[in-house]
């Protein structure tokens, strides 16, 4: 699969859209049932403040899925994108209100590769906080 954009109409530096995304403890449930992730530090406050966290936290993979959207949006084609990895390096605190927590996600074209693909570099925070880190893509343009 590839991207519907071009790998000649991209430069080094070229930003992506930037997306924030809303996270509340029912996106938390939803996403739980559909990843089989039950942990407890997920939805159950008073058992992830036992273990040492500020408050419920939000699944890593979630995280790491809702960053990658700002990618699959811009390429146009989720299939497009051939490698993608990150560091967790905090997590994603989900108050119990109705406004919960917002991933803010930016992104980049950081390096032009061979056969037509590209470096994408993101960066997601939430709360003003780096939440994950060495986030890159590779993803393969038209």
């Amino acid at each position: 699969m590839t991207a519907k954009i071009s790998y000649d109409d991209v430069e080094v530096g070229t930003e992506l859209p930037a997306q924030s995304f809303p996270v509340t403890r029912a996106t938390l449930v939803r996403y739980a049932g559909a990843s089989g992730d039950f942990n407890p530090i997920h939805w159950n406050e008073k058992f992830a403040v036992e273990v040492g966290l500020p408050d419920v936290i939000a699944h890593g993979m979630f995280t790491m899925a809702e960053a990658i959207r700002v990618v699959t949006d811009w390429a146009g084609d989720p299939g497009a994108v051939v490698e993608y990895g990150v560091r967790f390096t905090r997590p994603v605190v989900v108050p119990n209100d109705d406004k919960g927590a917002v991933i803010e996600v930016a992104a980049k074209v950081g390096a032009k590769l061979d056969d037509g693909r590209v470096r994408v570099d993101l960066v997601a925070t939430s709360e003003g906080q780096k939440v994950l880190g060495m986030s890159r893509a590779v993803v393969q343009l038209a």
